[in-house]
């Protein structure tokens, strides 16, 4: 994880709830079933994902439970008749639990094993800024991520970015220009192409 305080880790993760929280309300009606850059995925989709990303954040952070445990409870359709309305509350269980007492102070047991809970949550922030990005070129909002999203999500990821695309979530790292920027250099570190 960067090396952040736990302020900023929070203020961070706000922001970047923010930033797909204003995507996810910019989606027309008529965009859901629309290609992301996120190879087989809908907008609807990529939604869906992150939203179940989020739901899982009350049981495991403030809840105290392992993944087993949790089970199949968020598979499925986690978005039904209303995605957006079913995104926000979402976005505000994961806020909530990361926000509570001593919560980054935690462990909690994610697929891969027992993790800090700051680790965790510094993840969930990437993964929000960067599919803020395949959204927002999905539904053809502003593409500029927040410079201090994109700082944080480069040394969150740059670790740990090759083994990604062995996961066979995520594509390969692509190359960049010498003089790319920041932003285009995060997505390359995730095999996308600005």
């Amino acid at each position: 994880m960067a090396s952040v305080s736990v302020s900023e880790l929070l203020e961070r993760h706000g922001e970047a709830l923010r930033l797909f929280t204003d995507r996810v309300h910019a989606v027309r009606e008529d965009q859901w079933s629309a290609p992301t850059p996120c190879t087989g995925w809908t907008v609807r989709d990529l939604v869906a994902h992150l939203t179940s990303e989020q739901l899982w954040v009350p049981p495991l952070v403030t809840g105290g439970r392992t993944v087993a445990e949790v089970g199949d409870a968020f598979a499925g359709d986690v978005l039904g008749e209303d995605p957006v309305a079913a995104w926000d509350r979402a976005a505000a269980g994961a806020r909530g639990a990361f926000e509570a007492p001593g919560a980054l102070e935690r462990t909690v047991n994610l697929s891969y094993g027992d993790t800090a809970a700051d680790a965790y949550c510094a993840q969930m922030v990437a993964d929000a800024v960067v599919h803020a990005w395949d959204l927002s070129r999905a539904i053809g909002a502003d593409e500029r991520l927040p410079a201090r999203l994109v700082d944080f999500a480069r040394r969150e990821v740059g670790p740990y970015a090759k083994d990604l695309s062995q996961s066979g979530l995520f594509d390969a790292p692509v190359e960049t220009a010498p003089d790319a920027g920041p932003q285009t250099r995060l997505l390359a570190l995730l095999g996308r192409r600005a």
